[in-house]
């Protein structure tokens, strides 16, 4: 994927985060089966709302104290989402299915960034998308250790 410049690849990513923040808020508007699930979307959705303020204010003002001061650090990738087909959602499917929808979402976000990172040619472009991809690296481990957890519990 080729972007014209920088802001073409933050305007990109913006919609990203929208359509990442939506899909957990659908999810948890939709799925009320599943006890506790609901919070943990939520969570996630405006984890999503979260990165997509950070690209907005990079956009506006650069990098902020908050993404100056950001800790980086590495995040264990257990591939758990690596190993799966792409799903799509639908309402009603089974509590796995979505962790693994979800999964995968992130696995692809975190990719994104990862090329983002790759053509960024500034340090605050670097830095700005070693952020995210360390936020989408967490919520990939997130779920795919809900998944893990969520399975021995039904006995696979």
């Amino acid at each position: 994927m080729h972007f014209e410049n920088l802001e073409d690849i933050i305007d990109f990513a913006i919609e990203k985060e929208r359509e990442a923040a939506e899909f957990y808020q659908k999810i948890s508007n939709d799925e009320e089966d599943f006890s506790g699930s609901k919070k943990m979307f939520e969570e996630f959705a405006a984890e999503e709302q979260k990165h997509e303020k950070i690209l907005q204010e990079f956009k506006t003002e650069g990098i902020t104290k908050s993404l100056e001061e950001y800790k980086l650090k590495w995040i264990t990738d257990i591939k758990r989402s690596d190993y799966l087909v792409d799903l799509y959602y639908e309402q009603g499917m089974p509590y796995n299915e979505i962790l693994l929808l979800a999964m995968k979402r992130e696995e692809k976000a975190l990719k994104l960034y990862n090329e983002f990172l790759e053509q960024a040619d500034t340090d605050e472009g670097k830095k700005l998308f070693k952020v995210l991809c360390q936020e989408e690296a967490k919520h990939k481990l997130a779920l795919e250790t809900i998944y893990d957890d969520y399975m021995a519990i039904m006995g696979d």
